[in-house]
């Protein structure tokens, strides 16, 4: 895919979603409210990927009274693609993760993907650099784009296709867990935990970089995937994130920043704050907070510090402008 067509298709999502602000995007299309009555986030501050990042984050998971004891753990990083830069969720990140989970009780941890661009999947995780904390635990990696599938009914209907092929190994997992880098996105706005779950549907049924869900709308798709395989916990890789023109061609932006939290519309919004960004004009959080979690901050209970945003927005293509927010932007 060309970048003019990129671009095309980002300015197209941009004036639909600046049309929306004022306007409603979507009839409501869910059958469940799977909302809390309130979510919990923790913003942990790490400064580097050290040997420390395990016990640090250990630390903060316990925060969170998680019951994984005796459960197969799917841990979803982002690996899109073999690119140099903060493209990927960092290999120390995913390793320290799977070690935290063991340490809870889990019965079995896994990491899977599959890759949206890059269809040699093992050339992806050798470039990470998360063979060797994979290998140290004997954690397996699963190539979520070869899978075993089954199709599975979508339990929400925006993006009309109704009903997906769905890996074996998502489907048997009992705890989900996506582990987004946190990048701006050139057709979404943003990529966070919610978008990050586009890499659960195989490409070598829907193709590279899994063009179906584009054709059908990349936020109805988010919505219609994330309702029908749930996301339990978020941990948002924010140390080195990116900015400008993400997912793959922007630039390093070190928050030092990591994002817990038990509802993946609580963690993105949380994380598109801490880009300076309001969650409420990125099409696809906005409707997630009417029924896949809470996005209002008087619905999200802040474990732990409370720190602050960033010193500056975080850089966007023209066309996602409208995203930065009003007290980011100085206004």
């Amino acid at each position: 895919m060309n970048l003019n067509r990129r671009r095309f298709l980002g300015t197209t999502a941009a004036t639909a979603a600046t049309s929306g602000v004022a306007a409603e995007w979507f009839r409501p299309r869910y059958s469940t409210d799977w909302r809390k009555a309130h979510s919990s986030v923790a913003v942990l501050t790490a400064e580097a990927y050290s040997g420390r990042l395990e016990q640090q984050l250990f630390e903060g998971l316990n925060l969170f009274r998680l019951s994984v004891s005796g459960k197969s753990i799917l841990l979803k990083p982002n690996l899109v693609e073999d690119f140099p830069g903060p493209v990927s969720t960092n290999p120390v990140l995913i390793g320290a993760a799977s070690r935290c989970f063991l340490r809870m009780g889990a019965r079995r941890v896994v990491v899977g993907e599959g890759p949206g661009h890059q269809r040699d999947t093992e050339l992806v995780v050798h470039a990470s650099g998360l063979e060797p904390p994979l290998a140290d635990h004997a954690i397996e990696f699963i190539d979520l784009n070869r899978d075993e599938v089954r199709k599975v009914r979508l339990k929400a209907d925006y993006s009309g296709l109704r009903e997906l092929w769905l890996p074996r190994t998502v489907l048997d997992s009992d705890f989900i867990v996506s582990m987004p880098k946190i990048k701006t996105h050139h057709w979404a706005g943003v990529t966070l935990s919610l978008k990050n779950m586009f890499g659960v549907v195989p490409g070598i049924k829907y193709g590279w970089p899994k063009n179906l869900l584009h054709w059908h709308g990349i936020h109805e798709s988010i919505l219609d995937i994330c309702a029908t395989v749930p996301i339990h916990f978020v941990i948002a890789d924010g140390i080195e994130a990116m900015e400008g023109n993400g997912p793959l061609q922007g630039c390093l932006r070190q928050l030092n920043r990591i994002v817990l939290a038990d509802d993946p519309v609580a963690a993105d919004a949380t994380c598109a704050r801490l880009m300076g960004f309001e969650p409420a004009r990125i099409k696809h959080i906005a409707e997630a907070s009417r029924f896949l979690g809470n996005q209002e901050l008087k619905r999200i209970r802040q474990l732990g510090d409370r720190p602050s945003g960033a010193a500056r927005p975080f850089a966007v293509l023209p066309e996602f402008q409208f995203l930065i927010s009003n007290a980011a932007s100085g206004e």
